[in-house]
Order: C-alpha cells, then structure tokens, then sequence
C-alpha cells in the first residue's frame, strides 16, 4: 500500500521559514509528480506547489510564487517544500501529494493526484 509521510510543520514567527519533507513508502513506486496542497479553517483546499518529474517542471500559484519553492528526487520519490517570509494566511494544514499518472501538462489541482499524506500543521503568528 503506497503512503506518503510527511515531516516537518508547527509553529513558525511571521517572517520566518519552514522546510516540509515527503517520502513516498513504496520502494518501487514508480512516480509523475509529487505537489504540495494546504487547507485552512473553513476554506477549500488549495494548490500550492508541484513538480512534475519529467523535465522537472515546477508550477505554483502566485499567492505562494516567490516565497516557495518545491524541490525532491524521484529516484526515492521525496519532494521538500521550503517555504519563506512566511505570512499568518498561510497557516493551514499541508498535504503532500503524489500520482503516478503521467501528465503532458502542468500539475496544479487535486484531481491530477491519487496518493495523499495524512497532512501536517502549520501555523505562523507574531
């Protein structure tokens, strides 16, 4: 059974960094793209980073574009967020993603992935 396991997370100053880490369980699973969601209190989950391994094509959102960047190795399908100057809005729960299924195209909703980790807590205040 393929599982994501997610690290990293808690609470951050405004301002500051983070850096979240995913691994895909399965040794052999053999994947297209890992992306990174967050879902707020009350408020519908949101894309906010991708890479797609062939051509490692990044994509984001440009809420988040400038203070993120998604990075990984999909030799051992890990994908890292790292996130900057981080602001209260972002505080959400985040969810690492992966599929298997290959796209000719950008990954940026949640309906291109199948695997899900169980998500991990962010929370940034002064």
């Amino acid at each position: 059974q393929v599982q994501l396991v997610q690290s990293g997370g808690g609470w951050i100053p405004t301002g500051g960094s983070l850096r979240l880490s995913c691994v895909v369980s399965d040794s052999t699973f053999n994947g297209a793209a890992m992306g990174w969601f967050r879902q707020a209190p009350g408020k519908e989950r949101e894309f906010v980073a991708s890479i797609r391994w062939v051509g490692r094509i990044t994509t984001y959102p440009d809420s988040v574009r400038g203070r993120v960047t998604i990075s990984g190795d999909y030799r051992n399908n890990t994908a890292f967020l790292q996130m900057n100057n981080l602001k209260p809005e972002d505080t959400a729960l985040y969810y690492c993603a992966a599929t298997e299924l290959f796209r000719n195209e950008i990954y940026n909703n949640a309906g291109q992935f199948n695997y899900w980790g169980l998500g991990t807590q962010v929370t940034v205040s002064s």
